[in-house]
């Protein structure tokens, strides 16, 4: 049993509102739980949950606050990726589907990711082994311990924030009230899925400069592999041979894509993002789910191929769920489907008001 222990509770600062018609500054806070032990049994003195939250908390009657979101981020990311225009411009402005002045909007940095605790803090490679069950339980802990939120309105989440998403379902279903999770299969993290991700850490470790994760430099061969990995793996090939039809077009974009990801994450945090899933699969406890759910793919998917016949199976399961698979179009973003909310706001919207 995870010790969860609230040491401290900062507001950091008020970043610059974003454009997307926030009346008030986003505000960013640490959540610390001390004395915290990892699924793994390794236990660390603190453990530190960075977060954002959009809007104001609304009670109800009963004094509880009522009107809280959560969104969760996706593998190497963080919560600030969701200010990005295509996300915030369409969801939190005024009368829009997460319209700020209605809803409370929580954006926490996972475990080993952005500003919450992780293994280039200064540990490396002795970080403990964390897993997503470690990261929903520290959200857990943010959402009840620290912010006192007894039921979440919503739990929206991409592609690892989806995973979450279905895990929180079953774990926790008496604390959120409806689901969206968007891009990612309820089933073991296996077949091409875990193998792009295993050779992506495996490139790191046996860059000779990674030296066990005790580096002075970047291990750039490592990272450069890892990094043209996940470019194929997130793109959409149909969008990508309509926008760039020639060989000069193809080679700038890929040239100026690969320099915005090749140095985005550290290398030992990015092995240790990749390899966090190596234990999730909801598979057995799918019927625990009892929230209604939206839960959205995409047709030109590489890494949820929609061929798998797993959505057919899953939706069997799950009675409350409506599954739409967005068909892929010049337009569509791949993977990256999941964070334009053009694709499926209208859905969510549908959603919110059952």
């Amino acid at each position: 049993m995870r010790k969860l222990l609230l040491a401290s509770l900062a507001v950091l600062s008020a970043i610059s509102s974003p454009a997307f018609g926030q009346s008030t500054a986003p505000v960013e806070a640490d959540a610390v739980f001390l004395d915290y032990v990892f699924s793994t049994g390794e236990r660390l003195p603190e453990v530190k949950i960075h977060y954002t939250t959009l809007g104001t908390p609304k009670r109800d009657a009963r004094g509880d606050i009522s009107n809280a979101v959560m969104i969760l981020h996706g593998t190497g990311g963080t919560g600030h990726q969701f200010f990005q225009p295509q996300f915030a411009g369409e969801l939190f402005g005024p009368g829009q589907v997460l319209d700020t002045s209605k809803y409370f909007i929580i954006l926490p940095d996972n475990i080993g990711h952005g500003k919450s605790s992780k293994p280039s803090d200064g540990m490396r490679m002795a970080f403990p082994k964390y897993d997503y069950s470690d990261m929903i339980a520290t959200q857990h802990a943010l959402v009840t311990k620290t912010l006192g939120i007894k039921k979440l309105k919503l739990i929206l989440g991409t592609s690892m924030g989806c995973m979450h998403a279905f895990m929180w379902g079953s774990r926790y279903p008496e604390a959120v009230e409806k689901l969206a999770p968007f891009a990612c299969l309820p089933v073991e993290i296996a077949g091409q899925n875990r193998m792009w991700r295993k050779l992506s850490m495996d490139a790191i470790k046996a860059d000779p400069t990674w030296n066990a994760g005790n580096y002075t430099a970047p291990p750039m061969s490592g990272l450069r592999t890892a990094a043209t990995l996940s470019l194929i793996a997130g793109a959409n090939p149909l969008a990508l041979q309509a926008q760039y039809p020639t060989r000069q077009a193809a080679e700038a974009f890929t040239d100026e894509a690969f320099a915005r990801v090749v140095t985005r994450n550290d290398a030992n945090d990015s092995i240790y993002q990749l390899d966090s899933s190596r234990n999730y699969n909801p598979w057995q406890s799918l019927e625990a789910i009892k929230a209604p759910t939206l839960w959205i793919n995409s047709a030109d998917d590489f890494i949820n191929p929609a061929n798998y016949g797993i959505t057919e199976l899953a939706i069997k399961r799950l009675p409350k769920t409506k599954f739409i698979l967005i068909p892929a179009s010049p337009e569509t973003k791949g993977h990256g489907t999941h964070s334009w909310a053009k694709f499926w706001k209208d859905e969510l919207a549908a959603l919110l008001a059952q």
